[in-house]
């Protein structure tokens, strides 16, 4: 469970004007004598490359978590100022009031901005509010080639469902979330449906995943070349429309378009739901972390890598996106969320027979970083930038996390195997 501490920031900045090292000092209602210092590996998001910002909370409230560390080490997550979302356009405190009575909860699309971390001492950490934001006017001090642009977008494309806050829920996206008015509009498609229902294959799953990873890609890329007057839903709806001509699929009809809009509305209310759910909890404070195994022991070795490569200097502070040890640290970071993505996504192993498929395509995403690790390690041997033992110890831990995600890959091969016969 993330700590969400927007509501007690009253005023903070963040730096990213040296590529590759995040500064940034948060100040708490209440305690404004002390602010909170962070520093982060990595870069955030390209609206902010060589840019410091900062920004201030009205509506702060008094107090700060306890646990929290005053001072913050770690890796940078997502970084952004112009994050998409849906704003309440009442006061929180009655949002209530619209989900009792079933009415439309009033909201505008706006930028907020989205500020996460791994803390080497506190775990994953997050603030999204429609702060007061003010950029500095100085040009940027450095930013991405076209080279790396390129890249940055399929990274993008690749991560996408593993964003911690959904923008919105549409069917034609895969892995939407699974609120008890979802569930029920499920099984009452199911029960419609022909009695000799199969789960869904795994190349049927990587079909999907793919089909979902050029939307979004599609989707962010547009947005960010519109920039701020960029309309979310005008976009997702040309989009999806491009993607049926391409496919050769003719409009739909009004029955389906009907049928569309009201799975949609399902999925809405379960998201809602679970949004509810969150905000009802939220009060308890952050719970002991939970998770499997082998996402925690993942998600360690990430940022004891992190850690060493930031303590023993071994990645200079103008390096570019493609040097050895920040794909080396990059990679294993990014293999943690994927795992999380596949094996939290469900209380009990193995999971339903109907996501054993998706699963597996999260968990070969994950494999795919380890990979990638194991690519970058071999550059930095080859180029003496880290110590041999450390990198060997490394890389040994990684490939048994890989053993056991293949091991999982199979186990799950072997149940869509037999649900099928």
């Amino acid at each position: 469970m993330a700590w969400r501490i927007e509501e007690h920031v009253s005023r903070g900045e963040i730096d990213n004007r040296i590529r590759g090292r995040i500064t940034a000092r948060l100040w708490f209602c209440g305690d404004e004598e002390t602010p909170m210092e962070i520093r982060l590996a990595g870069d955030a998001q390209p609206d902010l490359h060589g840019r410091f910002i900062a920004f201030t909370n009205p509506d702060a409230k008094p107090g700060r978590l306890d646990g929290l560390s005053l001072r913050q080490h770690g890796t940078a997550g997502r970084i952004t100022a112009s994050r998409k979302v849906r704003i309440p356009d009442v006061p929180l405190d009655r949002i209530g009031e619209y989900y009792k009575t079933g009415r439309p909860l009033p909201c505008h699309w706006g930028n907020v901005l989205y500020f996460e971390w791994f803390s080497e001492t506190d775990g994953r950490i997050v603030i999204e509010a429609p702060y007061a934001l003010q950029i500095s006017a100085d040009a940027p001090t450095w930013e991405l080639s076209p080279g790396e642009k390129a890249a940055h977008d399929d990274a993008l494309a690749a991560g996408a469902d593993d964003d911690p806050v959904t923008i919105i829920h549409n069917p034609d996206f895969a892995g939407a979330p699974e609120g008890e008015a979802w569930k029920e509009s499920r099984e009452n498609a199911e029960a419609d449906e022909d009695d000799e229902w199969r789960p869904p294959t795994e190349e049927e799953a990587d079909r999907t995943q793919a089909e979902s990873d050029l939307l979004v890609d599609r989707i962010m890329a547009r947005m960010e070349r519109e920039g701020e007057g960029a309309d979310f839903e005008k976009i997702l709806d040309e989009e999806i429309t491009r993607r049926r001509r391409e496919r050769g699929e003719s409009e739909p009809t009004p029955e389906q378009l009907a049928d569309n809009q009201r799975r949609l509305d399902d999925l809405n209310a379960g998201a809602e739901e679970v949004l509810r759910e969150m905000e009802s909890e939220a009060w308890k404070g952050p719970e002991e972390p939970r998770g499997h195994p082998l996402t925690m022991r993942a998600r360690e070795l990430a940022l004891r890598v992190s850690k060493d490569v930031e303590e023993r200097n071994w990645c200079p502070a103008d390096a570019h996106g493609e040097h050895p040890v920040l794909q080396l640290v990059s990679s294993l970071m990014c293999a943690g969320p994927k795992l999380a993505g596949a094996l939290g996504a469900h209380e009990e192993w193995p999971p339903p027979l109907m996501f054993a498929a998706a699963t597996i395509v999260r968990l070969k995403k994950a494999l795919d970083f380890i990979e990638d690790a194991r690519l970058a390690a071999e550059c930095c041997t080859g180029q003496n930038l880290t110590e041999v033992a450390w990198l060997d110890g490394v890389m040994r831990e990684a490939g048994e996390i890989a053993a056991a995600i293949k091991a999982l890959v199979a186990e799950l091969r072997a149940r869509l195997k037999e649900g099928r016969e």
